[in-house]
């Protein structure tokens, strides 16, 4: 009978705490020492020994309805990861630090989110983040935890406010559209302004330019083709060539009175 209750007290008296894990040691009631780990002996009904896990915990915060600085209702989900630090603050300041952790959470991000716009919101992500976390080690240190990360998980819109986002993006397109074809006309202009300056400087390149238009035309094998020429250039160069013609034909009529 000794022996049996002598295995039964050995049995409560070996405790074993494992790598990820310290055991805070409660002795008639208060707290004597944190337990590392591997085999660790108490004395049985005196003592009790809590084991702390000291792994990061990845707690995911459900959707929160809240409403942005600029009136827009969103829906927001995010997920914070956090471990123990301080064993015994862990055990000792608070009762259930998961469930404390969680409710801050969410009241920290409606209040975090409500005080940006919709567009700080979608592109600030990172600060955002980084205030929920900064606020919530501001009170969680005190219990014995650290919060390592928060992200805003999802974002969710309202039907009506993806259309508006939507057309404002097209419009946002549309727009920049426009300015570069703008932009393209103001090059073309220049460019053509150039080319006319050269052009009135040197006037044998409107007539190379011609030909080679004509050389380009031909290559489709175009049986009729109507091809724009200088109207007053081409009426001076008539006039001169008639005039010309009529004068070498009076000189062969008359000879004598020409000389």
């Amino acid at each position: 009978m000794l022996v049996f209750f002598g295995v039964i007290a050995l049995m409560l008296a070996v405790k074993v705490v494992t790598q990820y894990e310290r055991g805070v040691l409660f002795r008639l009631g208060r707290v004597v020492g944190v337990r590392d780990p591997g085999l660790n002996l108490i004395v049985p009904v005196v003592d009790r020994l809590h084991k702390v896990s000291l792994r990061i915990v990845t707690m995911p915060i459900q959707s929160q309805g809240i409403i942005t600085r600029d009136n827009v209702s969103v829906d927001i989900s995010a997920v914070a990861y956090f471990r123990i630090i301080d064993a015994v603050k862990s055990v000792v300041a608070i009762e259930n630090v998961a469930a404390a952790i969680n409710q801050i959470a969410q009241t920290t991000l409606r209040k975090v989110v409500g005080q940006h716009v919709l567009d700080e919101i979608l592109a600030e992500t990172d600060i955002i983040n980084a205030n929920i976390r900064e606020i919530l080690d501001t009170t969680t240190l005190e219990w014995g935890v650290e919060v390592a990360v928060v992200e805003l998980k999802d974002i969710q819109l309202p039907d009506s406010m993806q259309r508006a986002m939507a057309r404002q993006a097209e419009a946002e397109r549309e727009k920049r559209a426009k300015i570069i074809a703008a932009e393209g006309e103001a090059l073309a202009a220049t460019a053509l302004g150039q080319a006319s300056d050269t052009m009135m400087a040197h006037p044998i390149a409107l007539q190379l330019r011609n030909l080679q238009t004509l050389i380009e035309l031909g290559v489709d094998k175009n049986t009729t083709v109507v091809f724009p020429a200088p109207l007053m250039t081409a009426i001076g160069e008539l006039t001169s060539f008639i005039e010309r013609e009529g004068a070498a034909a009076a000189r062969q009529r008359d000879p004598l009175g020409s000389s």
